[in-house]
């Protein structure tokens, strides 16, 4: 049995469910199983031949999960003894290494580079926020000279672990998925702009609406996709001006994701210059790409290295409405240079930033593991 487990993120997770529990499924005859902590019930999935199993969510905060949510997965995942058990949450590296002490395989999966991260985290005193990043970087250095292997979700992540036993394994998009079933014409699409992910300040919430306010064409809309964090923000942009041109959509499901893009002319990914993002791979930035878009993005130079070699888009000063305005004027101006955009950007996809091809590299590493 190959095991993923996770006591925070859902079981519709994407990276964890649709694409790496999914692609296992298909690639090996052991049993694939996901166990989550959200109190839904045990499920099947059918089409992929997943077994998602609940283990139960204890009544309580932040502090209950990390201490007997994290204790009641590990009695489950030590009941179950998979041939591989491989998480997703840097607060279960003791439940880790525990199950690694019980002659398990672990594989400890890191999507973000939380060290940094917790620079920027809201709910953390700010005079906390150096200290606990150090600790958390040392805890999950420590933890992963222990484990049998280490993924993450970009270079500058792996480059923080043992080179021998960490892949880099991307959160790129799934080719089939961001087509839409009837596209446009680009130049009948209605002159709208989208940013589909979770809405914070720090990805450019503010700044996006108050460039569509300076945005010259009367018609021009942000189809926005998402939820607020935290609740306050959702206020506070609602004050601005520019959002009697916002049409917002609240959470979308992946299902209408591609649709949603499919009627819009440009992807918005202006992420602010913290210290995480300008060497982050951005998922969305890569799925407006899949859909055809042409990308509005913050000039960074990873991101300035990825959209100039594609021929993709536009690059802005994330902190200024103005130059995100005039990004999506020059979208709007020049429909058949946009829709060449598109086009570069999908072949990019096809060609390089790709699941089917990440796949291949998390199919190859466990493989390695289960022959040795």
């Amino acid at each position: 049995m190959l095991l993923h487990f996770t006591t925070v993120h859902p079981r519709t997770d994407t990276r964890i469910r649709v694409k790496q529990v999914a692609s296992l499924a298909r690639a090996f005859e052991h049993p694939v199983v996901f166990y989550v902590q959200d109190g839904k019930g045990d499920e099947r999935d059918e089409v992929n031949g997943i077994e998602v199993v609940d283990t139960g969510v204890p009544p309580g905060g932040r502090l209950v999960r990390m201490t007997k949510g994290a204790w009641r997965m590990y009695r489950a995942v030590r009941r179950a003894r998979p041939c591989v058990a491989h998480f997703h949450d840097p607060e279960l590296i003791p439940v880790g290494l525990l199950l690694k002490l019980s002659g398990i395989k672990v594989i400890y999966d890191v999507h973000e580079d939380l060290p940094r991260q917790i620079l920027g985290k809201h709910w953390i005193r700010p005079w906390l926020r150096r200290p606990v990043a150090l600790l958390v970087e040392g805890f999950e250095w420590a933890g992963a000279r222990w484990f049998d292997g280490v993924v993450t979700a970009t270079p500058t992540i792996t480059a923080r672990f043992p080179a021998k036993k960490t892949v880099t394994v991307h959160n790129f998009p799934i080719l089939s998925e961001l087509v839409p079933p009837e596209p446009k014409p680009f130049a009948e699409v209605p002159p709208h702009v989208a940013y589909v992910g979770n809405i914070t300040a720090a990805r450019g919430a503010i700044e996006m609406v108050k460039a569509l306010e300076r945005v010259t064409d009367d018609q021009a809309r942000l189809q926005l996709g998402g939820t607020f964090t935290p609740s306050g923000l959702e206020d506070e942009v609602k004050a601005l001006p520019g959002w009697s041109r916002v049409v917002p959509h609240g959470w979308v499901e992946r299902s209408s994701v591609a649709n949603l893009l499919g009627n819009v002319r440009s992807g918005l990914v202006v992420l602010h210059p913290t210290r995480n993002h300008p060497d982050a791979l951005p998922v969305k930035m890569f799925e407006y790409m899949a859909a055809g878009l042409p990308v509005i993005a913050s000039d960074f130079p990873l991101w300035r290295q990825i959209i100039d070699r594609a021929g993709c888009g536009q690059l802005v000063d994330p902190l200024d409405p103005q130059a995100i305005a005039e990004a999506i004027d020059w979208i709007l101006a020049h429909p058949n240079e946009a829709e060449s955009m598109g086009r570069c950007g999908r072949e990019a996809v096809e060609s390089t930033y790709n699941w089917e091809s990440e796949s291949e590299t998390l199919i190859g590493f466990y493989q390695q593991l289960l022959d040795n």
